[in-house]
């Protein structure tokens, strides 16, 4: 649907982006019942902007994007990422909402220009701030058919990565899993860098040795053999 049809059919462009985003809401519900309410109306609400802000491009505009296609999944957790930064950035200032979001450039998308912060650090932080949306072996049973025993056998090969959370407990990162198992590759970086929280944050940032490209992304994609050599070159001596 473009701009024209959705005036041809009377309906207004903020009832266009609402109606997306109950639908990505009620589809995040039945999809993730992890998910918290907060966070399921906050995707409504981009997903709703972004579908409404495309149908205002032109034709032309929208033949673009048609045509790069296969790299949108990759722009997308690109432009996620920089929000979530700029969102952290306004939190720690205390400016909630009253600014503007400025146009996001090419440091803003491919990380910080600060070193990224070491494993210690990572310690004194929530989990899901900076790792991504994790699960227990229980949610990964229910929901992935993934057998503890399983999951179990892959952390002692070191084949899934596992970041501690509280004492004993274990909580699993779920962009790693593609088709309920962990992506070829995580046992590469592993044993290259052996701390499973700097693993995970390296795989999850983009990388200078990648020209850019994040690495968790490029595993998904069967590119192990660059992803290897770049973890090689990122690994403490």
């Amino acid at each position: 649907m473009n701009r024209f049809q959705i005036q041809a059919t009377g309906i207004k462009q903020d009832d266009f982006a609402q109606m997306v985003a109950e639908d990505v809401e009620r589809a995040l519900a039945h999809y993730d019942e992890a998910i918290n309410r907060p966070t399921m109306v906050s995707v409504g609400k981009i997903a709703g902007s972004i579908a409404s802000a495309v149908t205002l491009l032109s034709p032309k505009h929208q033949r673009a994007i048609d045509a790069i296609h296969a790299d949108l999944p990759g722009l997308a957790s690109k432009f996620v990422r920089a929000l979530a930064a700029e969102a952290a950035r306004r939190s720690e200032a205390g400016t909630g909402g009253a600014t503007r979001l400025p146009p996001a450039s090419p440091v803003d998308i491919d990380g910080p220009a600060s070193p990224p912060p070491r494993a210690d650090d990572l310690e004194s932080m929530l989990i899901e701030d900076w790792a991504g949306r994790v699960a227990g072996s229980t949610y990964l049973e229910e929901n992935m058919r993934i057998a503890r025993s399983t999951l179990h056998r892959w952390q002692r090969r070191g084949e899934v990565i596992a970041l501690r959370k509280g004492g004993r407990k274990h909580v699993f990162p779920l962009a790693q899993f593609v088709d309920g198992r962990p992506v070829a590759g995580i046992h590469d970086v592993l044993s290259l860098i052996s701390n499973p929280r700097l693993a995970w944050l390296w795989l999850t940032r983009p990388s200078a040795q990648l020209d850019g490209r994040t690495p968790i992304d490029l595993l998904r994609q069967d590119q192990i053999e660059e992803v290897v050599e770049a973890a090689r070159v990122f690994a403490p001596g």
